[in-house]
């Protein structure tokens, strides 16, 4: 030991003036780089305020933490990260820090976080249940000691543990209730609900629902001494909500006068403490499955604030839809730090453990920001099975962990890492997964999924077990013409796009263009969606009401996407995407290259666009945040830019703005505010030089009219194209009954309706592309032959593809029209009945006695037709006759004619289609279980020749489909 090392020891005075100047060396360097034009003459002092004299925010703040936690070699708690206000705070919590350095303070050891496991029923979950009140009382009285949620403290090393069994929920909540009704809260009105993550929470949430209250989850401050401001913003939430009673921290109650003067209907502020009522007091409340669980505000700070209306059936739709995708059940353990206002967080994470008796190792958000390796560790200590997060967090881990943390890190268990909440990044998944595969985290792990709280939560899955898809799709086709053309080998620049999944059972998707027509396959529109879970709307909002709903029962998401091979993909927000000179530019794609430059801060780009009235077409801003001061070097800076942009884009930015260090706007959860970041712009605050006036309106003025030109000629066209499909088809149809009706045999009506289809087809301009089936115009033995059921065209391509011997097999109450019923029956079509279980026998042996008079019976085995993509469950009629009677099964795909005229729609759109005609297949035998493995061949050997899901297990949902046909 030196001797100055020995006087540090020994002497504390002399070891408190030293760690303040140390201290204060880190603040400085962190000011210098967030703000180097500011620095200069700033003194960085002891009581200096973080926030509005240094300029440090919360992601300052998380990297402060961590510099000074390296620098003196301790652990800091993370509520330093929102408690201190000064860099004396934040001297006497490094000096009462925990020694060690913060890798090698954080225990791994397993823990086993189930408990109670003996189960007094076999159900695995509350099937039965109308409402979420119901769950939680199924679960309290059938394992009431079972853990519910485990969630992690503050405190040493990774924090301590706290549980809530279910019974405790219960009673926990019947006491809130019962104090909520004392105070004289009445069923119907709103309750708001500050508080940060914990158990507490839990509790206040069903104790307003108990009293038959709806909750309405608002997003605490980050820090104590924001209390004020941030009351103030969500002033106008408290307003539209109604709310009557707000349940918050101890803090608020302070500022009680402050927040009645601005919210009429507010009585009083309650804390967790005054809701510790008695259980037994609480008056049971009638709630039924359409009355609204909660509200969900998406938005609302500023502006016109949107409640979603969520209702328990709502809600409990959306949980089993999921359930049914990932087959969940108590075997599972969720692990969570999203934060619960947020209906990620409050759905997804809670509810979905509540629902699933899976239990829940809950962490503040706090925790996760301020060391993201939490998370993992979480995972791993407690052998977590599913855990969700946005992109941004994935990609915080890449960012802020650092390879030692990741040692000894057993990520295995970890089967579905749900990603969304917003746009997926190709190279985010990409990343994440190698780089923490030698930790056991698979690639079919990593779950890209799409949602948004006015479908409670979920809208498309990516499959389980199976590693992401992404598309790389031609850039100058997607951005001029919205089509998302599959790149050739030639393409070095192409655009990539993450596959969102299928739909969720019982859920619709669609994409539609700007007069609400639905779009085919590959070409980018507006999505939509509807189903059970979908909302009624706006609390209070009726204008935003009325753009949500269209269309009679579907929702508008306001996103941009495309469908391909049945899956979705998200490509960006209307509202976002800039079309300039003709192309559609995605801002995402182009901030994160321009952020990948040297001298741009990463994370701190915003791209937008600026309206130009007399070009009809919109300038494009780009505007990134530096720290370089040097003239020269910024107009260098701009230069890049330019060429990057135009690298990735094809076309460069009309300005490019460079601002300091904290100037973008962004939301409180660090995504980019491009509507603010644009009003910024147009105000003129922002010093910035541009191309000339002149130069943009006459170029702007004529790459302006290509876009307006091309899309008025494509509207006219289909427009044109539906009426001469649908104009030829009414001139030939009474001609064509007349003939075949005064025909004298059954083959020369088949052959005269082959030729007409034939002919119709090269009217309409669609080319059917035939491969396979020689061996059916040769052969003279009868053969069954199955077809996949995409559009009510089928019947009409099938006609030009096969030969004339065919049968069809055609639904009986087209026997009720005599027009349909002569005319199939000339032709010698089966008629069989489809909702008549009695009748099975009888129409089996129509098909025998075709198949024996030497016709090829033609059906379509999944017995209906839908309008999303999907091979649909086989009915086993026509397998049980062709294993009967030793009859080969010839499998057909056709595909095109779903996206050419889909289901529900009678809008035909130009289109070719393909026809592959697949080997015979021979029965087995002639018993049931030869039935079912024929079924089970014909309808693998479909799905290898036809790019669409298999929705064989969601047969239980799509039997409602078939009902509404």
């Amino acid at each position: 030991m030196t001797e100055n090392q020995d006087q540090t020891e020994q002497d504390p005075t002399e070891r408190d003036r030293m760690e303040p100047e140390e201290l204060l060396e880190e603040v400085r360097t962190l000011v210098e780089e967030l703000e180097p034009e500011k620095d200069r003459g700033r003194k960085v002092r002891l009581d200096s305020s973080l926030g509005s004299d240094l300029g440090i925010d919360s992601l300052g703040r998380a990297e402060l933490l961590q510099r000074l936690e390296d620098r003196f070699s301790v652990t800091l708690s993370e509520r330093v990260m929102t408690e201190a206000e000064s860099p004396r705070d934040l001297l006497r919590a490094v000096r009462s820090a925990s020694p060690g350095a913060r890798t090698g303070e954080i225990d791994l050891e397993r823990r086993e976080v189930r408990t109670g496991e003996e189960r007094g029923s076999e159900a695995r979950e509350p099937e039965d249940a109308k409402t979420l009140v119901e769950v939680l009382a199924w679960h309290a009285e059938d394992h009431p000691d079972r853990r519910h949620v485990l969630f992690l403290e503050e405190g040493p090393g990774e924090g301590e543990e706290r549980d809530l069994s279910y019974g405790d929920l219960l009673d926990r909540g019947r006491g809130a209730a019962a104090a909520f009704q004392e105070l004289g809260l009445d069923p119907g009105q709103s309750v708001g609900l500050m508080l940060p993550s914990g158990l507490d929470y839990f509790a206040a949430f069903f104790g307003i629902l108990l009293a038959g209250g709806v909750p309405v989850p608002l997003y605490p401050p980050m820090r104590r001494s924001q209390i004020e401001e941030h009351l103030k913003r969500q002033a106008g939430i408290l307003k539209n909500a109604r709310v009557r009673f707000l349940v918050a921290f101890e803090e608020v109650q302070t500022l009680t006068k402050l927040v009645k003067a601005q919210v009429p209907d507010l009585e009083r502020i309650l804390v967790t403490s005054d809701l510790e009522g008695d259980p037994e007091a609480a008056r049971p409340v009638q709630i039924a499955g359409d009355d609204t669980a909660f509200l969900q505000y998406t938005s609302g700070s500023t502006g016109s604030p949107k409640g979603v209306i969520l209702t328990h059936s709502n809600l409990l739709a959306n949980l089993r839809s999921m359930g049914e995708i990932l087959d969940l059940g108590p075997e599972e353990v969720v692990v969570s730090w999203l934060p619960l206002y947020h209906d990620r967080g409050l759905i997804g994470a809670w509810m979905g453990s509540l629902y699933f008796g899976m239990p829940l190792v809950l962490m503040s958000p706090l925790s996760f920001l301020s060391r993201p390796v939490r998370w993992l560790r979480a995972i791993h200590r407690y052998q977590g099975t599913i855990s969700a997060a946005p992109n941004f967090a994935y990609e915080l881990c890449l960012k802020k962990i650092d390879e030692g943390e990741l040692e000894d890190l057993d990520l295995s268990s970890w089967w579905i890492a749900l990603n969304g909440a917003e746009p997926v990044s190709p190279r985010s998944v990409e990343v994440f997964t190698e780089r923490l595969a030698p930790y056991g985290f698979s690639p079919e792990a990593m779950m890209p999924v799409y949602g948004l709280a006015e479908n409670s939560l979920a809208v498309a899955f990516t499959p389980p077990d199976r590693a992401p898809k992404i598309d790389e799709i031609r850039r100058e086709a997607f951005q001029k013409e919205r089509r998302a053309e599959t790149v050739g080998e030639e393409d070095e620049n192409p655009l990539r796009f993450v596959s969102c999944g299928t739909p969720i059972p019982h859920h619709e998707v669609r994409i539609v263009d700007r007069e609400t027509r639905e779009l085919p396959e590959r070409e980018e529109g507006r999505i939509q969606f509807r189903g059970p879970s979908a909302t009624t709307g706006y609390f209070r909002n009726p204008e935003d009401t009325d753009r949500l709903m269209v269309d009679g029962d579907w929702r508008d998401s306001e996103d941009l996407g495309y469908m391909a091979e049945g899956e979705l993909y998200v490509t960006g927000r209307v509202k976002d995407v800039i079309i300039r000179a003709g192309r559609n530019i995605y801002p995402q794609e182009v901030e994160e290259a321009v952020g990948g430059l040297d001298g741009v801060r990463e994370g701190c780009v915003a791209v937008f666009a600026v309206p130009e009235e007399e070009s009809g077409t919109e300038r494009l801003v780009v505007m990134a945040e530096s720290r370089l001061e040097d003239e020269e070097a910024k107009e260098e800076l701009k230069e890049r830019i330019d060429g990057t942009t135009m690298d990735l884009v094809g076309t460069d930015p009309d300005r490019v703005v460079l601002v300091p260090p904290r100037t973008v706007p962004k939301t409180s959860s660090g995504k980019i505010r491009r509507s603010a970041a644009k009003e910024l712009f147009e105000k003129g605050k922002l010093d910035a030089g541009g191309r000339a006036v002149w130069w943009q309106v006459a170029r702007l003025a004529l790459s302006g009219l290509g876009p307006q030109l091309r899309q008025t000629r494509r509207r006219l066209v289909g427009l044109a194209y539906a009426g001469w499909f649908w104009g030829l088809f009414a001139l030939v149809a009474v001609p064509v009954w007349l003939i075949v009706f005064a025909l004298p045999s059954r083959s020369l009506r088949r052959r005269f309706v082959r030729s007409v289809a034939r002919a119709m087809a090269v009217l309409t301009g669609t080319a059917i592309d035939r491969r396979g089936g020689e061996e059916l115009e040769e052969t003279g033995e009868a053969r069954v032959i199955a077809s996949n059921h995409a559009s009510y065209l089928d019947g009409f391509v099938l006609a030009t593809a096969l030969p004339p011997r065919a049968a069809y097999v055609v639904k009986g109450e087209l026997l009720e029209n005599p027009f349909t019923r002569i005319f199939l029956s000339r032709l010698g079509c089966v008629f069989v009945e489809r909702f008549d279980p009695g009748k099975g026998e009888e129409e089996s042996e129509k098909a025998v006695r075709a198949l024996e008079r030497g016709d090829h019976l033609v059906l379509f085995p999944e017995g209906t037709l839908q309008r999303a993509p999907g091979l649909m469950p086989f009915r086993m009629g026509a397998f049980v006759v062709a294993a009967r009677t030793g009859t080969p099964v010839v499998p057909v795909v056709i595909r095109g004619t779903r996206s050419k005229l889909r289901g529900g729609s009678w809008f035909p759109r130009p289109g070719n289609v393909q026809v592959r005609i697949r080997p015979e297949i021979e029965p087995g035998g002639d018993e049931w279980k030869d039935a079912v493995e024929l079924r089970k061949k014909v309808r693998t050997e479909m799905l290898d020749h036809l790019p669409e899901p298999d929705l064989e297990d969601r047969g239980s949902w799509l039997q409602e489909l078939r009902d509404e046909d």
